[in-house]
């Protein structure tokens, strides 16, 4: 749904994109990015043509895997320590629904397949399938907000899980818009430490956000990576009991009472997510609501359900610019997060970022400037100096460092100078609430 509004080579988003005078599939920004996607687009551009459209990102992916074999041979390249033979597959293990899906995704690949190029067996074929499947990495767009595509780096296939990592991946896309392009940093996929790492421990990563309760993060993880995660947050069930936490106090809810409202809860994300699809956002506004009048008498500060609906309702009544309501459920729902994450967790600093613009459009600037240097904090570990968001993140703490010293020598200056400015040039609308918060590191099955 976003191969005409994002550049094909370096997942910029932009009003109006150049596309491929052959397949009419592909977009790019200019000559130079078009020129730059031409050893990986060659195949696939005859290849669209011949088959009359584009197929989907599984099957295109593996495409480009077979065509990168076969110009350069299925050995070791510079700088690889696995080949994409030696990845895990896990085949073996899938069920009957998911052999269907294999044999049909491998029917459709064989359809788009040029019948000149190398043919390939079915047996490697499923394999590469499988690698996608449970290897797969989500690739985002240039401002690291929207997952765009999928991809395999075989190197990173061989960090394990741990839903406490001591390791994050991040996807940055690098920066082109330097004059001199000396100074031009490529797209990479980058493994960064969370943490002080001693020498001999092992490198980990989390496959899943850790926003779940472990016997959840279990299951998910059964379900697309075939294994039983016996890190020490699931086998001691830690924080679990933050995640379902009930009100405290003389008067003590009932189990039914907290049952019948998680239940509620649940319902109501249904119907939410059903609203949001449609795009009713009032609705959403009106569910979350009605939830959380439920939700506030009886769950607790750190209670999954409650911050989930927090999350919702925050991201939904900025998008409709009623900022201050939204400024107060983002408050709550960092002050839950920072009790739960990892404290360098890269969710945690999108979710931080998030509450600390809606402060700042809300007027709130010294809840705002101290939510975004927070955010900058844990993003300059998880994503880096360089990323395009932390550099986005850097414009803006020194906006509002500036606003705060404004606000802090005349607070009545401040207002009236903010008023005059938010009268002259248009607000600026937020990014159109998605189903997800923010991309994660590992492609999801459909």
């Amino acid at each position: 749904s976003l191969t005409h509004v994002i550049c094909h080579t370096c997942f910029k988003r932009q009003e109006r994109l150049h596309r491929c005078g052959q397949c009419k599939f592909a977009y790019y920004c200019d000559r130079t990015c078009q020129r730059a996607a031409w050893l990986n687009h060659k195949n696939e551009c005859s290849a669209i043509k011949r088959h009359g459209k584009a197929p989907t990102e599984n099957i295109r992916l593996a495409a480009r895997i077979l065509w990168k074999m076969e110009r350069e041979g299925s050995g070791l390249s510079e700088g690889c320590l696995v080949s994409i033979d030696e990845l895990q597959n896990h085949v073996d293990s899938f069920g009957e629904e998911e052999k269907k899906e294999l044999r049909a995704d491998v029917e459709s690949f064989l359809e788009f397949w040029p019948p000149h190029c190398q043919q390939f067996g079915m047996q490697f074929i499923s394999h590469i399938f499988g690698v996608i499947s449970c290897n797969g990495f989500t690739l985002s767009d240039q401002r690291g907000l929207q997952a765009v595509g999928v991809g395999i780096f075989p190197n990173l296939c061989q960090a394990n899980h741990d839903c406490w990592p001591n390791c994050t991946v991040v996807f940055n896309n690098g920066n082109h818009e330097a004059v001199r392009s000396m100074f031009h940093t490529q797209m990479r996929i980058e493994l960064r430490a969370l943490n002080k790492i001693s020498p001999g421990d092992e490198l980990t990563v989390s496959y899943v956000d850790f926003l779940n309760l472990s016997e959840e993060r279990r299951k998910q993880l059964k379900k697309q990576y075939y294994f039983d995660c016996t890190c020490e947050h699931c086998k001691k069930q830690l924080k679990d009991d933050l995640m379902l936490a009930v009100k405290a106090g003389e008067s003590k809810p009932s189990a039914d009472t907290v049952k019948e409202v998680t239940q509620f809860s649940k319902d109501t994300l249904e119907k939410i997510n059903k609203a949001r699809m449609e795009g009713q956002y009032h609705e959403v506004v009106k569910l979350c609501r009605d939830c959380l009048k439920k939700q506030e008498p009886v769950l607790g500060d750190t209670n999954i359900y409650l911050l989930r609906i927090l999350s919702i309702a925050s991201e939904v009544l900025s998008y409709l610019q009623m900022f201050e309501e939204a400024a107060d459920y983002a408050k709550r729902m960092v002050d839950g997060y920072l009790k739960i994450y990892h404290p360098n967790n890269a969710q945690l600093g999108m979710a931080v970022m998030r509450a600390g613009v809606t402060h700042w459009h809300a007027g709130l600037i010294e809840a705002g400037h101290g939510l975004i240097c927070k955010a900058y904090a844990i993003l300059l570990i998880t994503h880096g100096p360089s990323h395009p968001i932390t550099k986005d993140l850097e414009v803006m703490r020194v906006q509002t460092e500036m606003e705060l010293r404004m606000f802090q020598q005349n607070e009545f200056m401040y207002y009236k100078m903010r008023e005059a400015a938010l009268k002259n040039q248009k607000i600026q609308v937020m990014p159109e609430p998605s189903n997800e918060n923010a991309p994660s590191l590992f492609h999801k099955k459909e």
